[in-house]
């Protein structure tokens, strides 16, 4: 359904929109031009470029897979947390078919300082919000963590497990969890 974008949020939410119906290839300015009922320059007067465009949809796409939930019990359980994290990857995947496939990951190295920098500022809010819940966790066993093995290099761990289930597209967290219930609890 086209509709007359008014402002960036329209804008991002119709590129969404795009590359849920037909994958990354659909947009373009052209298409989003036409999506959102406005000229090709009323897109360029939010975006410079293509490339810019792309990197504040993927940034909106990453926004909305991890919304914040409403439990707020799960930034205090690893366990749940993991399993969240895996359930809106799973949702990602749906919704988004292909955004996280290389594919997906070549459009932010296009414009490699601006793409670097977004991805590194998602997946460091992911690493944080781990090492945050980590440390919150009432359950885990206190003597786990130490200055020899910290929060966050635990967290870089589970981050490494989650980057990995994104590149094989299992969204199973069974295995991580048997990791934390082992090492943490």
């Amino acid at each position: 359904m086209n509709h007359l974008a008014t402002s960036k949020e329209d804008i991002l939410a119709a590129s969404r929109e795009l590359i849920k119906e037909n994958g990354w290839a659909a947009v373009s300015i052209r298409a989003l031009a036409s999506r959102c009922s406005v000229s090709s320059g009323t897109i360029y007067n939010y975006y410079e470029s293509k490339a810019d465009l792309l990197g504040d949809t993927i940034e909106s796409i990453w926004q909305e897979i991890f919304f914040h939930p409403e439990d707020e019990q799960i930034f205090h359980d690893a366990a749940a947390c993991i399993s969240w994290i895996y359930e809106r990857l799973e949702y990602g995947n749906r919704q988004f078919p292909g955004f996280f496939s290389l594919h997906s990951f070549s459009f932010m190295r296009e414009e490699k300082n601006d793409g670097k920098k977004r991805m590194m500022k998602t997946w460091g809010h992911i690493q944080n919000g781990l090492c945050n819940v980590l440390k919150n966790d009432l359950k885990i066993r206190p003597d786990v963590f130490d200055q020899q093995f910290t929060e966050n290099q635990f967290a870089d761990i589970l981050f490494s497990l989650i980057l990995v289930a994104i590149t094989r597209q299992d969204y199973d967290p069974s295995s991580v969890l048997m990791l934390i219930n082992k090492t943490l609890y």
